[in-house]
Parts: structure tokens; C-alpha cells; sequence
């Protein structure tokens, strides 16, 4: 049961995605920390308690956790298949229209490179009050969610790009 209510957030997503194509600014955000109009990488690297902007969200990462190999309860919840990684990141809209939160366009990296995908079931699990996985922010308002990354044990994350839109350059956070 529980895969079959994920597949239908998931479908349900994919749809409300569609029909929000024009939702997306394709401009950066003021600040310091977003990149240039048309560059495909971020112009800058923030750290951790930094807020780092792209497009119309201004984020910032309250902490990262790895080790964790299981979220949710004992009756309802996601094992990791190697670790999860629970990050916190509090995301602001700086923009003058509500913007959809998509955690599937959030990723992480190790150094080697390696790119890993937020785990959007596992996602649902570890917010309890919320999800992050897509949420609706009105201009102004801000939200605080954990990202959750499944990576291998011997892995160690070191930073996050993280974007306002599947669409967007991006901002790059270091988690060392």
C-alpha cells in the first residue's frame, strides 16, 4: 500500500508540474549568491546558515545529518538502502508570485562528483507537519523541510545544489 500512495503522489505531481508550466522565473534572484541570467552553474558557493538565492527562492540550509538508516515511525516509514542523509533547509519566496517547491530538483554531490537525487518517499516520512516534496510558497511566506538523500555508507556528501524549478541554473551550498 505504501508504494502504491507514494506512485500516486508521485503521478499527481508529474501532473500539477504540467500544469504549472509558466509558474517558473527564468531570471536570478538580486542577491549576491545566484547566478548570472543564462549561466548553467552557480556563481557563487554559500555554506551552511548562508542564505544562497536562485530565481525566486532564497534557501538556506540549517543542517545536514548522515547516518540515518531509517525515517518515520515503527509502523510507517523508509530504510535506507545504504544511509540517508537528512538535510534541513528553511526556503523563503522572494518573488511576487507563488512558486512551486519541488524536492526531486534538489541534489547532492560527494567529491568525487558523484549526484544524488533527494529520496521524495522518504521525504514524506521525515516531515512530519509538512511536505517538501512539492509545496505551493505564496510571496513572502517561507517553509522549513528535511531534504532526504539515500547514499552509500562510505559516502560522504559535500555540498548541495539546490534549484527553484527543474528549469533553473541552481545555487550550490557546501556541506564541509
Amino acid at each position: 500500500m505504501r508504494k502504491t500512495t507514494t506512485l500516486a503522489l508521485i503521478a499527481t505531481a508529474v501532473v500539477a508540474l504540467g500544469c504549472s508550466s509558466g509558474a517558473t522565473d527564468s531570471s536570478s534572484g538580486s542577491g549576491s549568491d545566484s547566478g548570472a541570467k543564462g549561466d548553467d552553474k552557480p556563481a557563487k558557493t554559500a555554506k551552511i546558515g548562508q542564505p544562497a538565492r536562485d530565481g525566486k527562492f532564497e534557501f538556506t540550509v540549517k543542517s545536514a545529518k548522515c547516518g540515518v538508516t531509517k525515517v518515520g515511525t515503527s509502523m510507517l516509514g523508509d530504510k535506507a538502502q545504504g544511509q540517508f542523509c537528512l538535510v534541513t533547509i528553511n526556503v523563503k519566496n522572494i518573488g511576487k508570485e507563488a512558486q512551486l517547491l519541488d524536492g526531486s530538483s534538489q541534489k547532492a554531490y560527494a567529491a568525487d562528483g558523484t549526484e544524488y537525487s533527494s529520496d521524495t518517499e522518504a521525504g514524506l516520512y521525515a516531515n512530519k507537519d509538512q511536505s517538501t516534496f512539492f509545496e505551493e510558497i505564496n510571496p513572502g511566506n517561507q517553509v522549513t523541510g528535511v531534504f532526504v538523500f539515500d547514499i552509500p555508507k562510505n559516502v560522504k556528501l559535500t555540498k548541495l545544489e539546490l534549484h527553484d524549478s527543474m528549469f533553473s541554473g541552481g545555487v550550490t551550498v557546501a556541506l564541509s
